[in-house]
């Protein structure tokens, strides 16, 4: 892996986060997710989640988030979504739902790391996890296993 060139990767992304156009917003949060392990994006994808300009980046950056599918994507989405008003809150939610409601195995994985995030020390992280997780029980997914019987 090219550290260099990942960083550069992440800067770029962080300075179009900055934009006026929302498009150059929405795709700057989306490509952030691929770096959401790197500490220098954390600042840039929070304020693209909360974006106070166009809620269509929110919903952008959170369902890129949550489609990585691991622990660092959700955390930043529940510190998130424990700081939005209802009108992020609403399309971080509808995220949540476009993401988690096709397989069961994948809305349950999510369901098991909101309850791991539950006693983080961020008491952003811990209250947002509280509320994915109760978003996440009401999803009724479409694709489950076939029960061996």
């Amino acid at each position: 892996m090219d550290s260099d060139r990942r960083h550069a990767a992440a800067v770029a992304l962080g300075e179009l986060g900055r934009s006026h156009d929302h498009r150059d917003r929405a795709d700057a949060g989306h490509g952030l997710a691929g770096f959401a392990e790197m500490p220098e994006v954390l600042g840039p994808l929070r304020e693209l989640l909360l974006d106070p300009g166009d809620t269509f980046v929110t919903r952008v950056t959170a369902e890129a988030l949550l489609r990585r599918q691991d622990r660092v994507g959700l955390t930043i989405v529940a510190s998130a979504l424990a700081a939005a008003d209802s009108h992020h809150s609403d399309w971080i939610h509808t995220a949540l739902h476009d993401v988690f409601s096709v397989f069961a195995g994948d809305r349950d994985n999510a369901v098991q790391l909101c309850e791991e995030m539950f006693g983080d020390p961020d008491e952003r992280v811990a209250l947002g996890a509280r509320q994915m997780h109760g978003a996440l029980a009401e999803i009724d997914p479409v694709l489950r296993p076939v029960e061996q019987g």
